[in-house]
C-alpha cells in the first residue's frame, strides 16, 4: 500500500465540462440540489430539507469568515493597469488590527501586470464617505507567497477596512471566467459571515438561509462557529505528480474557548460545514498534540505543519484522544489567560488521513486533481468516484456557486 505522500494526483481526476460549472448561484440559496451520501448509499434532495437528514443532538460547525474586497486597481501614468490583490496582512500582522489601522498598512499581495510595475509608487484619489484621500501603493519587498506592498493614505479618520470597502473589488473564483458583478457582493458571502479576512468564500455555507438555520436549531442540533480566513491558495492546482511535492498554503484560524467547550460537550465529534471548517477542526487536534509535547509552546510553535498528521501517525506510542487534544487547548488558554486560540495551519488531508473530530461534511463539488477532492476521498474513500459520477449524471452544478452534498460515511 502506497503512503499518503506517494499519492499520484492523476488518480483524482475526472472530466468536468465547462457547462457544469455554475457561473451564478440559484436565485434562492436553499433551492440548490443536495446529494446525500450515507454509508455508501446515494440519494438526492433539495438543500432546504438538509435538517431532515441530520441526526438529532448533533453539533454543526460553521466558518464565519467574511470575504474582503481584496482586488485594488491602479493606473500608472503610462496608462498600464496594475492589479494589487491583498492576500494577508503583514504589518500589523493581525487581521482586525490591520483593518482598523489608519494612515498606513503593509500587506502580502499578488500583483497583476507585474512586469509593468518594477518600482515607484502607484496612486489614485479615492472617496471614502465624504472624504477625498490619495491612496498610494509601493512594493517594498518579497515574501514566499507574493510581494510586500505598503499602502498609504495619510488620514487619521479613515481605516483600511473603509479603503477596501470604497474601492476594492470582491475576488470571485477565476474559473467563473467573468467579472465581479454587484450581485456577487451579496451572493458570495454566507448569511452568517462576520469576521473579515478571506479572499474566497467558504462556499458550502452559501446554501444556508435563516430558515434552514432555524430548522436546524428546531431539530435540537447545536451550532457553533470557527474562523479560517481562506487564502488564494485554495485555488492553487496540484502541479506535482505526487502530492509530497505539493506545498500547502498557510491559513489563519481562530477558535473561541466556548467553541472548544461545545466540541468537548459533544464528545469531540461534529458535522463540519465546508472544507475550511474541516481543516480548522482537524487542525485543533494537532494543536492539542503539539501542546501535549510542549505545554509552554509559543503561538508560532502551534502552527500546524503540512505533514504533522502523518508523521505523528508513524510514531510509536499511545496516541492522544480527540477529547484529550481539546482539553490541552483549554488548559493552554487558561494558562495564557486567553479567550480565543489564534494560530495557522498548513494541514493537508488526503487518503490515509484518520479523521479525529469531523464525522460528516456538508460540501460542494470540487475541481479535479485538487487538494479538496483529496480531503473528500480521505472521508469516503474510493466512493468519491461514485458520488461524482452520480452528480455528473444527475445534473448537479459544480464548484463555488454549484450544488452541495452531505457526506456521512
Amino acid at each position: 500500500m502506497i503512503s499518503t505522500k506517494q499519492i499520484q494526483i492523476k488518480d483524482y481526476n475526472y472530466l468536468l465540462p465547462d457547462e457544469r460549472i455554475a457561473k451564478y448561484p440559484k436565485a434562492e440559496r436553499d433551492s440548490s440540489k443536495l446529494l446525500l451520501y450515507k454509508g455508501g448509499e446515494i440519494a438526492e434532495d433539495v438543500f432546504k430539507n438538509l435538517p431532515d437528514h441530520l441526526p438529532e443532538g448533533a453539533l454543526m460547525v460553521f466558518n464565519n469568515t467574511k470575504v474582503i474586497q481584496a482586488r485594488l486597481h491602479f493606473h500608472k501614468q503610462t496608462g498600464a493597469l496594475i492589479e494589487v490583490f491583498c492576500l494577508e496582512p503583514h504589518t500589523p500582522l493581525d487581521y482586525q488590527q490591520s483593518f482598523a489601522q489608519t494612515r498606513r498598512v503593509t500587506w502580502t499581495c499578488l500583483i497583476g501586470n507585474l512586469k509593468k510595475w518594477k518600482e515607484g509608487r502607484l496612486e489614485r484619489t479615492i472617496v471614502v464617505g465624504d472624504k477625498s484621500v490619495v491612496l498610494t501603493a509601493e512594493r517594498i519587498g518579497e515574501s514566499g507567497t507574493g510581494f510586500e506592498v505598503a499602502f498609504d493614505w495619510g488620514d487619521d479618520h479613515v481605516t483600511f477596512a473603509e479603503v477596501l470597502d470604497a474601492i476594492g473589488e470582491l475576488p470571485i473564483p477565476p474559473y467563473l471566467n467573468r467579472s465581479t458583478e454587484e450581485s456577487d457582493l451579496t451572493t458570495y458571502q454566507t448569511v452568517y459571515s462576520k469576521i473579515k479576512g478571506s479572499v474566497a468564500a467558504p462556499t458550502a455555507g452559501l446554501h444556508f438561509t435563516p430558515a434552514v438555520l432555524d430548522a436546524i436549531s428546531s431539530k435540537g442540533i447545536e451550532r457553533c462557529e470557527v474562523t479560517l480566513h481562506v487564502g488564494a491558495g485554495t485555488f492553487k492546482p496540484v502541479k506535482s505528480e505526487q502530492i509530497q511535492d505539493h506545498a500547502m498554503h498557510a491559513e489563519w484560524i481562530a477558535v473561541s474557548r466556548s467553541a472548544i467547550e461545545r466540541l468537548l460537550a459533544h464528545d469531540a465529534a461534529c458535522i463540519a460545514v465546508g472544507t475550511t471548517s474541516v481543516r480548522t477542526l482537524e487542525s485543533l487536534y494537532y494543536v492539542g498534540v503539539l501542546l501535549s509535547k510542549n505545554p509552554n509552546a509559543t503561538p508560532d510553535e502551534l502552527h500546524v505543519p503540512q505533514w504533522l498528521p502523518y508523521d505523528y501517525a508513524a510514531e510509536e506510542g499511545e496516541k492522544l484522544s480527540p477529547q484529550g487534544a481539546l482539553q490541552e487547548i483549554l488548559n493552554y488558554l487558561e494558562r495564557e489567560h486567553l479567550t480565543t486560540l489564534h494560530t495557522a495551519t498548513q494541514i493537508i488531508i488526503a487518503p490515509g488521513y484518520r479523521y479525529n473530530i469531523v464525522k460528516a461534511i456538508v460540501t460542494n463539488f470540487h475541481q479535479p486533481q485538487s487538494t479538496l477532492l483529496l480531503l473528500v476521498s480521505a472521508l469516503i474513500g474510493d466512493d468519491w468516484h461514485k458520488v461524482y459520477d452520480y452528480a455528473l449524471n444527475h445534473d448537479f452544478r459544480f464548484l463555488s456557486y454549484g450544488d452541495s452534498s452531505l457526506l456521512m460515511p
